[in-house]
């Protein structure tokens, strides 16, 4: 009786573990992914719950392609109605309009106290030393002397610390004092941002072709005029000034364009259009870091080929991003 008990035990201590195993099994289908990293990182319970995803990995292709970048027309220059030597240079940012109406101001005001104040409160300092020497002046006319020579230095000294930071000011929009100062009446000038990683194929000099959102029908040609000297810390993203001739004040100041800079250089990342997905204007992928996890990421969009899109940055050659089911990841990465 015990000997056929044996085997019935076995039995059903099998059924039991068979049961622990479709139980835990069915627990991790029905796992939820786990949303971290305010939405950056996706989790998921297992390899086979990620595999609805469909992925490709991302490498160099050899295309040819058009840089393009957002513009905007931040200035244009008119010539002056009360027929002053000075053209009027009229800005889209009101601050930097009096950063540069400050800075000329600056620049008289240097010119007056270095070539005029400084030179006369020089001669009546000698003048007095001189009085002085002969008996016609006090120790006081010749500490007053003195005083307003100082003053008048310490005066200069401020004078050109403002204007250095009025010159900063403009540098860090993409101008420069000296450039606006001798621009010619009928100039425009554009200003985009380039990316960091695309930045050694801008040149000065470089052609650039300009089509506005008030004129979609037409180009119109300009060229680099300046690169700037410092780089936004937070985007990594690079203002370059473009000249554009506006002889007919077609241009108005605030207008936006789109600039296209033709490149030779044919080393690109590309990916599926459906792999991208796009928020408040900002472009992402997921990239599949694990076998279990996504990773959004933000990337920089160049210009369409087909049903592919160049990528200037954000993605690394044998990065594996999500092709099929981006959207999905989408909801779960904002929420929506």
């Amino acid at each position: 009786m015990i000997k056929n008990l044996v085997p019935i035990l076995i039995f059903l201590g099998l059924l039991a573990s068979c049961g622990e195993k479709e139980t835990k099994t069915s627990e991790s289908k029905h796992a939820s992914p786990i949303v971290s990293n305010d939405g950056k990182s996706i989790s998921f319970p297992d390899e086979e719950s990620i595999s609805f995803f469909e992925t490709e990995t991302v490498g160099s292709n050899n295309v040819e392609s058009v840089l393009t970048a957002p513009g905007k027309i931040v200035a244009t220059v008119l010539p002056s109605g009360a027929g002053a030597s000075q053209n009027i240079i009229l800005f889209d940012n009101p601050e930097l309009s009096s950063n540069y109406t400050q800075l000329l101001q600056h620049r008289t005001n240097i010119n007056q106290i270095q070539n005029i104040n400084i030179k006369q409160k020089q001669l009546e300092l000698e003048r007095t030393k001189d009085l002085l020497a002969h008996g016609l002046a006090t120790g006081q006319d010749l500490l007053t002397a003195e005083t307003e020579l100082s003053i008048e230095r310490s005066n200069l000294l401020n004078e050109r610390s403002a204007l250095l930071e009025h010159e900063t000011q403009l540098k860090s929009s993409g101008f420069n004092a000296e450039v606006l100062q001798k621009a010619k009446t009928g100039t425009a000038y554009l200003i985009c941002d380039i990316p960091e990683n695309q930045i050694r194929k801008i040149e000065v000099g470089q052609t650039a072709n300009a089509v506005f959102t008030s004129f979609p029908n037409d180009t119109i040609p300009g060229k680099i005029a300046a690169v700037a000297d410092m780089m936004d810390a937070s985007t990594r993203m690079l203002k370059v000034r473009v000249e554009l001739n506006n002889a007919d004040k077609k241009l108005k100041t605030g207008m936006f364009a789109t600039v296209s800079f033709g490149m030779s250089e044919s080393d690109f990342i590309s990916v599926s259009e459906n792999a991208v997905v796009t928020i408040q204007g900002r472009h992402y992928v997921f990239v599949k870091t694990s076998p279990t996890e996504f990773e959004r990421r933000e990337i920089q969009l160049g210009t369409h080929m087909g049903k592919r899109i160049i990528v200037f940055s954000g993605l690394e050659n044998d990065e594996e991003i999500a092709v099929e089911g981006a959207m999905q990841l989408k909801g779960l990465s904002f929420g929506y």
